[in-house]
């Protein structure tokens, strides 16, 4: 009896802390990281102490969100390995990982402020690193990649890009993004 009676209480927690991750993706995006605990609370419809028994930390909740963002991009990149022309593969991840960038203020913040923090919820993603490690090596073998682009470089560009907003005016991403690929693309010298 006591085990039926503790499953709605764990698909209680589930549902809750994915409420909360969902409220702070948007609250977080709007505001950046100036963006209140309360606030985030409020929106999943949550008591502030269930937030804070899931996140103690405002810190703890960016790391989820900074987690949930390379489960997107992982997801991006086995995406971009279906796609049977390598440069169509590389140019479609970057483009949906530049879209997923300019919408998250906070999550482009913490890429420059905390890049330690991103960086470990980036190598916890082997599957993102292995795919990007793949698209990279299809695109330098069919030569449509520039013969000493590398998987590392990846990370850069994103990072790149989500500092667009620090740019001058008239300075869009996707204005950064064609000049990157144009980088990227075979034959570039080395």
């Amino acid at each position: 009896m006591a085990i039926v009676e503790d499953r709605p209480q764990r698909a209680d927690a589930r549902r809750n802390r994915a409420a909360i991750v969902k409220a702070a993706r948007a609250v977080f995006a709007r505001y950046g990281r100036e963006a209140q605990m309360d606030d985030v609370a409020r929106r999943a419809k949550v008591g502030v102490g269930t937030l804070y028994r899931h996140f103690p930390t405002k810190d703890a909740l960016l790391a989820a969100l900074a987690e949930d963002r390379f489960r997107q991009l992982a997801g991006f990149a086995q995406d971009a390995l279906a796609v049977d022309d390598p440069w169509a593969a590389f140019e479609g991840f970057l483009h949906r990982a530049a879209v997923l960038q300019s919408s998250d203020r906070a999550l482009s913040q913490l890429l420059t402020e905390q890049p330690g923090l991103m960086r470990a919820a980036a190598c916890e993603r082997g599957d993102l690193l292995s795919a990007l490690r793949t698209l990279v090596e299809r695109g330098t073998r069919a030569g449509v990649l520039r013969a000493d682009a590398r998987w590392e470089d990846i990370p850069l560009t994103l990072c790149a890009l989500s500092r667009i907003g620090d740019g001058p005016p008239g300075a869009t991403w996707e204005r950064l993004l064609e000049l990157l690929l144009d980088g990227f693309r075979a034959p570039a010298a080395g």
